[in-house]
């Protein structure tokens, strides 16, 4: 069987800081930019893994979800306790700074965990949790 990951989602709230954000501050390059029915996907990834893409989708864009659903998804992730995805990097200080210098919001600046892995975590604009590895 050959099964890889090709895309995974995550909710935005505002589509520009979200590319601002993916783009400037991580270094993805924007893939595509979809906009239907004033709402937006837009699919960002690594350059030097073109098969594999993140994509920022507006929250609860699914029709079948109801009004409360959809005010509850929003107020999680302003708590940054929907989302998340975790990222590596061969260099985690140098990524942490570029974060630092793009005005992230810092939840954990890198450290070593008590498992063998050294991270730090952010909160994109939408509230979504990013946690770096260092990979080793």
């Amino acid at each position: 069987m050959d099964i890889t990951i090709h895309s995974s989602f995550l909710p935005h709230t505002d589509p520009d800081a979200s590319v601002a954000f993916y783009r400037d501050a991580l270094g993805f390059e924007v893939r595509s930019d979809v906009e239907y029915e004033g709402m937006r996907w837009i699919t960002v990834g690594a350059p030097d893994q073109p098969a594999t893409s993140i994509v920022l989708e507006p929250p609860a864009a699914d029709p079948g979800i109801t009004d409360d659903e959809r005010d509850l998804i929003v107020e999680m992730m302003a708590k940054g306790t929907y989302a998340g995805i975790l990222l590596a990097t061969s260099d985690l200080d140098v990524a942490f700074a570029r974060l630092q210098e793009a005005g992230a919001e810092i939840v954990q600046e890198p450290l070593e965990q008590g498992w063998g892995v050294r991270d730090c975590a952010v909160r994109d604009p939408a509230g979504n949790m990013i946690r770096i590895q260092e990979a080793r």
